[in-house]
């Protein structure tokens, strides 16, 4: 089986871009994990299947490296409104995810932004193991304690610290996505609040590890920040992946997130019947 593919970034958080709104593509988890392979396959946080949706211009689905779905992920639905603003040339499209209904712009100086809705904040919502508040959550690992929880879309666990080069994010970040509070694993973000209106922050996220950006997290770094009096409704996010994400809460609740995208490179992926390795045929680099 040999597909055709992009491969784009949002500030470094990547994706491999299937197209299948002519012809359904089907990969199972194995198949995912071994495109996601950043050895034996092309590499990916995410990979991002474009799909016909009979109600909106676009349905996305989500997959992790790992081969689980996720049901959000704001820098891959960034990158995949991108290629239909460019195709049809309009400025504005709407996307369905299986987080709902999105809508996302280009914006004059080229950048694009996606309105991610409102974030969801009951227990329930994120969802947590059992009732509490979701401002203060105790989860806790060397270092960090004391959360804000909130859904994008998917579950966060933000934590707020002093000096996010103390922490050793690598050690800590998989034992808590896997706490028993996150019965669907969570994101969790690690976030240093320089001014009123700028984060840093560092996201371990569910399914692919330590990334270089992750819109959602971006979004929930903001809403929790936001909940605890500590940030404006507008904030500029730093990433590992250099550049900032651009956060605006809007009055009715609902989150913009803005910033550039990349198209790094396009080839096909063959995936060989009893899958021992995949070649990519055809990479060539294209523009960003």
């Amino acid at each position: 089986m040999r597909l055709p593919f992009r491969k784009m970034h949002g500030l470094g958080n990547d994706f491999v871009v299937l197209d299948a709104r002519a012809a359904p593509i089907a990969l199972d988890p194995d198949a995912i994990r071994l495109v996601g392979d950043r050895h034996r396959g092309v590499g990916f946080d995410q990979l991002v299947t474009l799909e016909p949706a009979a109600d909106a211009d676009l349905f996305i689905r989500f997959h992790n490296s790992d081969g689980s779905e996720a049901g959000a992920c704001g820098n891959g639905t960034r990158c995949a409104a991108s290629l239909v603003l460019a195709e049809t040339g309009r400025t504005h499209v709407a996307i369905r995810t299986a987080a709902g209904m999105l809508a996302a712009d280009r914006l004059p100086d080229g950048t694009v932004r996606v309105d991610m809705g409102p974030p969801k904040l009951g227990w329930r919502d994120v969802p947590l193991a059992r009732e509490m508040d979701t401002l203060h959550v105790p989860l806790s690992a060397e270092g960090v304690s004391d959360a804000a929880c909130c859904s994008m879309g998917n579950p966060h666990a933000t934590f707020f610290v002093e000096n996010l080069d103390a922490l050793d994010i690598r050690r800590i970040g998989p034992g808590l996505e896997h706490d028993p509070l996150l019965p669907e694993r969570g994101n969790i973000g690690f976030a240093q609040v320089l001014s009123r209106t700028q984060l840093r922050l560092v996201v371990w996220e569910r399914g692919a590890g330590l990334t270089l950006a992750c819109g959602s997290g971006a979004c929930a770094a903001v809403v929790n920040a936001r909940r605890r009096g500590l940030v404006e409704a507008r904030c500029a996010v730093t990433v590992p992946g250099g550049g900032d994400l651009v956060i605006e809460q809007r009055e009715d609740g609902h989150v913009l997130m803005s910033g550039p995208v990349a198209t790094s490179f396009t080839g096909e992926l063959e995936l060989p019947s009893d899958r021992p390795a995949l070649v990519a045929w055809g990479a060539m680099g294209a523009a960003a």
